[in-house]
């Protein structure tokens, strides 16, 4: 069995991130692990011009700050941690994997296709692609019509 002791859950607070965070939460209460929340803003940008008026640095520290906090634990006795750090999301998902040291990241992932994912990039695959630990991404469950 492999031992998991630490697990990572980088979120953007999607869906799909909400459906591997009730994953995490169930591996972290089976495994007796300790799990972190992560979530990662993007540094501010500057803008220039007339009549634009970008979102106070502020506000959008304290929304994704009150977003991480009612991440609500669905298992019992999990130790669960929150973390905000701002930069590039691969980056630092990958260097908070290190530095904790992870066993496990769970993540979500939108599962675009073909010309959308050459756009939008992939952070979950950069993930996978690059992390030293295993990457089990969840794609948020289909819906019966």
């Amino acid at each position: 069995m492999l031992p998991i002791a630490q697990i990572l859950h980088p979120t953007d607070f999607s869906e799909s991130s909400g459906c591997a965070w009730q994953l995490a939460c169930a591996l972290a209460h089976d495994y007796g692990a300790r799990l972190v929340a992560l979530h990662v803003m993007p540094p501010p940008t500057i803008v220039y011009g007339e009549g634009i008026t970008p979102p106070e640095p502020e506000d959008s520290t304290r929304q994704a700050q009150d977003q991480l906090d009612h991440l609500s634990v669905f298992e019992e006795n999990v130790r669960a941690e929150r973390q905000l750090v701002e930069g590039d999301a691969v980056t630092e998902i990958l260097r908070i994997a290190r530095d904790m040291p992870a066993d496990l990241i769970v993540m979500g992932t939108h599962g675009r296709t073909g010309f959308e994912r050459i756009l939008m990039g992939s952070v979950a695959e950069q993930v996978l692609r690059k992390a030293t630990c295993p990457v089990l991404t969840v794609k948020n469950p289909r819906t019966s019509s």
